[in-house]
């Protein structure tokens, strides 16, 4: 049986993202992206702005998942920070036992990370703040039409991941793997290694070519090795 892999987008994103790695031939895996508000075809909903509704959006998705199927969490940077604290719900509200967090692009919970502070900002000097704390931007921000749908929901998720604070420091106890670019600068090798300290089960590093977005182009190598993840765990 395929492991259900819930997939939370990373700042601004939407869950076409991963719809879009189901084109992909997958062993292991079955993709389940987790769609927030604010984009794609729940764009006429406001963006959520606290932690505690996004992880909400999270649950009631996990929730959706037949109770016979495995499952595991997935997230890049925002997203990472989203999944962990959603393993945690559902590891203290007795809902189930996650089979594995996968974190990506993310220090571990506890160290400070760069703030984009961009509350205040007017939009290009917000959109340059983003380019220049996380080293990439998105053509459609340069676009007046398609900036004014995309910000609203980047600015939400970057407000929240600004004022973030771990829910709980127990360790999770299920088994983590932690990806990264291994040319990001943003998150350095040392400070990824620190998740083994989040989880009371194993912990892996693995470094995927490519620098922060490292799977925005081509999310291959990124498939292939959570594909192989979940084949090791299985044997």
């Amino acid at each position: 049986m395929k492991i259900a892999l819930l997939c939370v987008p990373h700042a601004g994103a939407g869950a076409s993202l991963f719809r879009k790695w189901r084109r992909h031939p997958l062993e292991r895996i079955e993709v389940v992206p987790v769609q927030l508000p604010g984009r794609e075809e729940l764009f006429a909903e406001d963006a959520l702005t606290s932690l505690t509704e996004v992880v909400d959006r999270c649950l009631d998705r996990a929730l959706e998942i037949p109770e016979d199927t495995p499952l595991a969490l997935f997230g890049h940077s925002f997203g990472a920070l989203v999944a962990h604290e959603t393993a945690h719900r559902l590891v203290a509200g007795g809902a189930r036992v996650p089979e594995r967090l996968v974190v990506s692009g993310v220090a571990a919970p506890w160290l400070p990370r760069p703030v984009v502070g961009g509350d205040a900002l007017p939009d290009d000097l917000f959109v340059e703040r983003v380019r220049e704390v996380v080293g990439y931007d998105h053509p459609a921000l340069h676009e007046a039409e398609l900036r004014g749908l995309l910000l609203p929901s980047l600015r939400a998720d970057l407000g929240i991941s600004d004022r973030y604070t771990p829910g709980s420091t127990d360790p999770l106890p299920v088994p983590l793997t932690v990806l990264r670019g291994a040319e990001d600068r943003l998150v350095s090798k040392e400070d990824a290694a620190l998740w083994s300290k989040a989880g009371s089960s194993s912990t892996e590093v693995i470094e995927i070519p490519g620098d922060h977005m490292y799977f925005a182009h081509d999310p291959k190598p990124l498939l292939a090795e959570l594909d192989a993840v979940f084949a090791r765990s299985a044997g």
